[in-house]
């Protein structure tokens, strides 16, 4: 078969194009598959930090107004002039607008904000937003009461920071980047290390500087989509000034300014690369040039990991300072393996001279690469994951060990490539075999040519034709005997399954860098869980208002659970209308839910007792935790809502 990339005119064979075609068009519906389905299902950022206390608690009814209201945060977060907002039942601001004060003392990460003098007796809402050590958005509501609960015109939100139109821009620019990065620095270190002569390669040059161009593009585009991620979540204030200044103090925003000059330093690398370096003949001056070219090179990639260890996972959390020169050698052999593997693929379709010393050359850097990859691999997951529960128990656990199936299958699949290697080496018809042939036959067209040439000797415009007929079929020569070759064609097909697994791999790694890592959140639950543990006083007394959006929809819900403790508990719940009058419904259904672990939702079917009226008995309660309560409420065969609220039982 005749492996060539899509190309436009004339075949050298009727049949030559349709399986490159096929495969090509193969990978690019695996990488919008992979993609698709990872971002789509990714939804927003997780939280990094977690809020582990407050003062009020959540659900918590006080006797008099508290003069502040403080947060209690697993780690270091980042707060804003305007993080912490409380509002009364009438939605106005109770607090008095000042910055959140930081209140740290020792290991505690906890922020507050004074209160006005004088709140009247009601719900309160309490919002907020920041930005965890990892550069993520974090944020969350809750509500307390004062002397009773009441209504409030307040809504608690229910997105996500980070989420939305914005968060999905932001998750693409980030994906890209990795993308362009690995394409750089890896197709820049396949020319250096393992063949030379790619450098005047127009696919080779065209693949690197897209590389460069996508990696600039993220660059900026997560620059100015920063504000409005870790803010407002609107898309119009990309352009805000005010906002890009902010951005700039941060330590994300000095990182991908920092990206952004050594991707500067980086096109000089690339310019020098395919331009003098491709172009230098004396062998002696070529290998003093190569040495400086990998010195730099080297130094510019390690710099550009670096603002991604600087800004994200390695920066927070236990040994840093080990965990950031680890990750930057984590993603230089990232991008060695992967990146080499798009420039060897490209190579094989588009560049029919690629000796075989150029491929067993990437076979040794590649599985060099592995091993690199195996041993910061397994520091990162402890770091990240800590114990085998939250390996399998947390969202970051899980999506780990589907990495580490995707990077199992990859290995499997590049030992089949160096079987090809290996073949394609010891047959000789991978490089020099393949090349006296066809030298063979470019002196058989020569020699026929040559009546041909010396007829028109005297037309110098024909002989010029006739020259340029002669490149064009000894070229298409070479490339139908190398192409034929079915050691060639195996390695081409082992290396594009390589990278279509590629594909799949650096996509489930995107996901993960804004994943909250099973070691952070299993630390947060168990300190959300001690929290609550302190026994309650008396029932809990919840209400809540719900609208299903038919005729008599509106009316409140109010429940009081007793003891409100671990074990069995008893339920009233009593469903009133607007004018506060007892309200009878066809159906009422609760379900409770300990989200910290993974407990629920556990339904409760109650009993009618009287019009408005409903009660459940003997309700187990198997954990002490903050537990949401959520109770769907039927007001007719069509109109139906689900309303929830969090309340601290144990």
């Amino acid at each position: 078969m005749t492996a060539t990339a899509p190309h436009f005119g004339p075949s050298p064979s009727t049949h030559a194009p349709r399986r490159p075609l096929a495969a090509a068009a193969l990978l690019a519906a695996l990488v919008g598959m992979v993609f698709g389905l990872l971002l789509g299902g990714a939804g927003p950022a997780s939280a990094h930090a977690a809020l582990t206390g407050s003062d009020p608690q959540d659900g918590a009814v006080v006797d008099t107004a508290p003069k502040e209201v403080t947060l209690t945060f697993s780690e270091q977060v980042a707060m804003g002039d305007d993080s912490i907002r409380v509002l009364d039942p009438d939605g106005k601001r109770a607090d008095t607008g000042a910055a959140p004060r930081d209140l740290q003392s020792g290991s505690t990460v906890k922020y507050g904000v004074s209160l006005h003098t004088g709140l009247p007796d009601g719900t309160y809402t309490v919002a907020w937003q920041a930005v965890s050590a990892d550069s993520h958005p974090v944020s969350g509501a809750f509500t307390f009461s004062v002397g009773a609960p009441s209504k409030t015109t307040v809504a608690l939100p229910t997105g996500e920071a980070g989420g939305g139109l914005v968060g999905t821009l932001y998750g693409i620019a980030r994906y890209a980047a990795y993308g362009g990065f690995i394409l750089l620095a890896g197709g820049a270190a396949f020319v250096l290390a393992c063949w030379q002569r790619g450098a005047g390669a127009r696919p080779l040059q065209r693949l690197v500087v897209r590389g460069w161009m996508t990696l600039t593009a993220a660059t900026l585009a997560m620059l100015l989509l920063r504000n409005p991620y870790t803010g407002s979540g609107k898309l119009a204030d990309a352009f805000d000034l005010d906002g890009l200044k902010a951005v700039l103090d941060t330590k994300p925003g000095a990182a991908l300014v920092s990206r952004l000059l050594l991707l500067g330093a980086s096109a000089l690398f690339v310019a020098v690369l395919f331009g003098a370096y491709a172009k230098r003949e004396d062998e002696r001056e070529k290998k003093d040039l190569t040495f400086g070219l990998a010195i730099g090179g080297t130094v510019i990639a390690a710099g550009i990991a670096g603002t991604w260890a600087l800004a994200e996972h390695a920066s927070t959390g236990i040994q840093p300072g080990i965990a950031m020169p680890v990750d930057v050698l984590h993603l230089l052999a990232v991008a060695a393996w992967l990146g080499g593997l798009a420039a060897l693929l490209v190579a094989l379709y588009r560049t029919p001279d690629i000796e075989a010393a150029a491929v067993r050359r990437f076979s040794r850097i590649a599985f060099g690469s592995v091993l690199v990859l195996t041993a910061t691999g397994i520091y990162q997951s402890w770091r990240q994951v800590g114990t085998w529960s939250a390996l399998t128990g947390t969202g970051y656990g899980q999506l780990l060990l589907v990495k580490v199936g995707l990077v199992s299958v990859l290995v499997g699949i590049a030992w089949i490539s160096r079987r090809w290697t290996a073949r394609l080496v010891t047959s000789g018809t991978g490089g020099e075999g393949a090349e006296l042939r066809a030298d063979a036959r470019d002196e058989v067209e020569e020699s026929r040519a040559a009546g041909a040439s010396d007829a028109v000797a005297e037309d110098p415009a024909r002989e010029t034709q006739l020259a340029r007929q002669r490149a064009a079929v000894a070229a298409a020569e070479k490339k139908r005997i190398r192409d034929a070759d079915p050691d060639r064609s195996g390695l081409r097909r082992s290396v594009l399954a390589e990278v279509g697994v590629a594909v799949a791999l650096l996509a489930v790694t995107t996901v993960l860098t804004s994943t909250e890592p099973g070691r952070t959140e299993e630390e947060a639950a168990r300190t959300s869980t001690a929290a609550a543990a302190p026994a309650a006083e008396g029932p809990v007394n919840l209400t809540l208002p719900f609208d299903t959006g038919g005729k008599n929809g509106k009316g409140t819900v109010r429940m009081d659970i007793d003891p409100a403790r671990t074990g069995a508990n008893e339920l009233h719940i009593w469903i009133d209308s607007i004018d506060g009058k007892a309200m009878d419904v066809p159906e009422l259904k609760l379900a409770f839910t300990l989200g910290s672990k993974n407990i629920g939702p556990l339904p409760v079917v109650p009993v009618r007792l009287t019009e408005g009226h409903w009660t459940a008995s003997n309700v187990q309660i198997p954990m002490a935790g903050n537990w949401k309560v959520a109770v769907t409420v039927r007001t007719s065969d069509i109109d139906q809502t689900t309303i929830d609220k969090n309340v601290k039982i144990g």
